[in-house]
């Protein structure tokens, strides 16, 4: 199968392909000096160079994936991001089902540190500030949105409950965790004080929404929609990016693909908030 990373611009509308590629790659994550995007595939994660002479004619030159040095870490799944300063990488190792624990190691790659005690973890945002972790987990049998210190320690569950908690991601002003959840009926965004309080719901519409992330300047949120009636978060549909007020309100579709899982799980924002990267997928080749 044919995968596409690109990115759209959220003003222009305007996509535009970094790398065409046979291999799965997964979940962008755009370094914060701009010049580089992160992505897994098989287990592994690779840096995708943007700087150069790429970025400047009508045809890019298509880079090439350089290997991440992740030691010992070889079933990391799209669970990935990097710290506000750039010089962390949380990931996500998950060598069954049900068995993912949270590390950190250097972004140019390094011998990992675990910081999760306890399975399954799996990581979603930094903190702003960078002191702190947030992550999906399961504990007693029911999903849920906990943080913990980025350099490990006790963990502090803010949210859980019967339904399904999944994608927290922070407000650039850290004030606000994104994240979402069928805890309201449908599956949909929803955001609380950094503390768990304060519950609200974002979205209300048909669509099912997963993955909202908060641009770098406040000012929106970016998320993953599937059509009315989708279960989960499944690969392999037509979705859609959709683009919304930070505070709320209507939203505006950016792009309409063929992806779902893997074309956006993590903070995929360029650090000019104008910019969004995204994996669309082909079935077929073209």
């Amino acid at each position: 199968m044919l995968a596409s990373v690109e990115w759209v611009d959220i003003v222009t509308g305007e996509t535009r392909v970094v790398l065409e590629t046979d291999r799965h790659v997964e979940a962008p994550n755009w370094t914060p000096d701009g010049r580089a995007l992160i992505v897994n595939a098989e287990g592994r994660l690779y840096r995708l160079p943007l700087d150069g002479p790429e970025l400047d004619g009508p045809e890019l030159d298509r880079p090439e994936l350089v290997p991440i040095d992740t030691g010992p870490l070889t079933r990391l799944n799209n669970d990935h991001g990097l710290s506000p300063d750039g010089r962390t990488l949380a990931v996500s190792q998950s060598p069954g089902r049900g068995t993912s624990l949270i590390h950190v190691l250097p972004a140019g790659g390094g011998t990992p540190r675990r910081i999760t005690r306890t399975a399954p973890s799996w990581w979603h945002g930094w903190s702003p500030d960078g002191a702190e972790i947030a992550y999906t987990c399961r504990r007693d049998e029911q999903f849920g949105i906990a943080t913990c210190p980025a350099t490990g320690g006790a963990e502090t569950l803010l949210i859980t409950g019967p339904h399904h908690y999944d994608g927290p991601d922070y407000t650039p002003d850290g004030g606000w965790i994104w994240f979402n959840s069928d805890r309201g009926g449908g599956m949909h965004l929803w955001r609380m004080r950094r503390d768990g309080s304060d519950p609200q719901e974002m979205t209300r519409g048909a669509s099912v929404d997963w993955f909202p992330h908060p641009s770098p300047d406040g000012a929106h949120v970016c998320y993953l929609a599937y059509p009315p009636g989708t279960q989960g978060h499944p690969f392999g549909c037509d979705v859609e990016l959709r683009l919304m007020p930070a505070d709320g309100g209507a939203s505006r579709r950016l792009v309409a693909l063929f992806g779902g899982q893997g074309t956006l799980n993590v903070p995929s924002w360029a650090p000019d908030s104008r910019r969004f990267a995204f994996v669309r997928y082909f079935p077929e080749p073209r």
